[in-house]
């Protein structure tokens, strides 16, 4: 029998670098980066450390690969649908409702496609976002902030009465309520527990989420005088 020859840039590589990512993404996904060690990836993989080291240095390079593998295909792709809206609406400001779709219509086409991880990254990206470890953040908001910046920009003609620092507060509660929603665990239990089935639908999850959002954001600003005196009124003994 003829020995088969494998050529240099071959599939092999590509397919241990694809099983390690494979694994690594579902064992974060399911236990966080901390409580998941470069050994039970390399079991799950069926690789040995040698490998791991070889493709991706360190398990926080190895975390990074995890996400871009995923989030720049879609981030991209939220990029082209914001750029498609704003031609279309030229030099009319794109509504905020349309906006918000471009960030969630490709996070929800992932959703459907296993193939691009599917709700199982979703629940991973939630827990990123959700992560204490500082890297995790810095990444993050160093990775895509280019794409960050088109979307906050696009708000900010969309929502002119709010001003640079009561928008960015509004993103950012807006992308805390997207990770909580998305990071399985606690946020699932609670919603199986009010509307049994909708935990384990992301698209059904996504599509409630979304009018919640779009109304936090586009809410008018209250007098801060106003908000004091609620306030006020909460704390007030019972007579």
């Amino acid at each position: 029998m003829t020995a088969t020859v494998v050529p240099i840039g071959s599939r092999v590589p590509a397919a241990t670098k694809d099983r390690i990512l494979d694994a690594a993404e579902t064992l974060f996904m399911e236990h966080g980066f901390e409580a998941t060690s470069l050994r039970s990836i390399t079991a799950a993989a069926a690789v040995n450390l040698a490998a791991v080291n070889y493709h991706f240095g360190s398990k926080e390079e190895l975390f990074q690969a995890v996400l871009t593998r995923r989030l720049d295909p879609m981030n991209q792709e939220r990029v082209d649908i914001l750029e498609r809206l704003e031609r279309a609406a030229a030099p009319e400001a794109v509504p905020s409702d349309k906006i918000l779709s471009a960030l969630f219509v490709p996070a929800l086409r992932l959703a459907r496609d296993p193939l691009r991880g599917g709700s199982n990254f979703l629940r991973l990206l939630g827990r990123a976002y959700a992560d204490p470890a500082p890297f995790i953040r810095r990444f993050l908001s160093t990775q895509y902030a280019a794409m960050i910046g088109r979307f906050k920009a696009a708000f900010a003609k969309s929502l002119p009465s709010l001003s640079p620092r009561e928008l960015s507060w509004r993103l950012h509660f807006m992308m805390g309520a997207l990770s909580y929603t998305l990071a399985g665990t606690d946020a699932l239990r609670m919603i199986e527990e009010l509307a049994p089935g909708e935990s384990s639908n992301d698209e059904l999850l996504l599509r409630r989420l979304a009018p919640f959002l779009l109304a936090g954001l586009t809410a008018p600003l209250p007098e801060l005088s106003e908000v004091n005196h609620a306030l006020d009124g909460d704390m007030r003994p019972a007579e």
